[in-house]
């Protein structure tokens, strides 16, 4: 696969291609708004690793306005990196069409981790993400990070309740080990078994009827967790 990155700073730079070179990937470099889009519309890259404080143009002024214009055109998985962590800047990079985002620095094994988690949701969902996902009674939004229950309530959730609950749904009736969940969630070398322990825990407080004897959410001892597909 082919990825293209988008970053100003070139010791970053080097060091994101030299990652996703060494695991095995194709890699094409772009530093500024211009020839962020002439890269991906000459390559047609697979995935985009889009660093937001970029050098721009009045109508591309930075990396958000890039994957706003990339996402009204095109599908493509687009991953942010950004030094940027505040909730608020996180959300409106969802919002213009993200798939996810890795705060600087970063490891490069989480970065892998995270190329690879969003991989696997675009294959997935196939050419389209659906805009709900719907199995055993929960209707799941992924976009707003909500879930309608059964009952006809709706549960919000945090964006690690909902990447925990997108990685379930797409592998319903499958059981995933505690270091792919964790992979998925957090990214390599960013969370631990408790944290996701705990993170289950809070996620069947919101979507099971009965937290204590899980309808939807099973723990396989030793293994890891699976959502129950019929």
């Amino acid at each position: 696969m082919k990825i293209l990155v988008v970053e100003d700073d070139r010791v970053v730079a080097d060091l994101v291609v030299f990652t996703v070179r060494r695991a095995g990937y194709e890699a094409v470099m772009a530093n500024d708004a211009g020839s962020a889009l002439r890269r991906w519309q000459e390559d047609q890259p697979g995935l985009i690793l889009l660093d937001i404080n970029l050098p721009g143009t009045p109508e591309l002024k930075d990396g958000f306005a890039i994957c706003q214009r990339i996402r009204s055109e095109s599908d493509v998985p687009i991953i942010l990196l950004t030094v940027r962590g505040e909730e608020e800047d996180i959300i409106h990079g969802l919002k213009v069409g993200a798939d996810d985002y890795v705060l600087k620095p970063f490891s490069p094994r989480q970065l892998i981790a995270r190329i690879q988690a969003v991989t696997r949701r675009a294959t997935a969902w196939g050419s389209t993400p659906p805009a709900t996902f719907s199995v055993q009674g929960l209707d799941f939004n992924p976009k707003l990070r909500q879930v309608q229950l059964e009952n006809g309530t709706t549960a919000c959730l945090t964006s690690l309740e909902s990447r925990l609950l997108e990685t379930l749904i797409l592998n319903a009736g499958q059981v995933l080990t505690y270091d792919d969940l964790i992979s998925d969630v957090w990214g390599a070398g960013g969370g631990s078994s408790e944290m996701l322990r705990q993170l289950v825990r809070r996620l069947r407080t919101k979507v099971e009827p009965n937290p204590p004897y899980p309808l939807y959410i099973h723990n396989i001892a030793g293994v890891g967790y699976t959502l129950k597909s019929g």
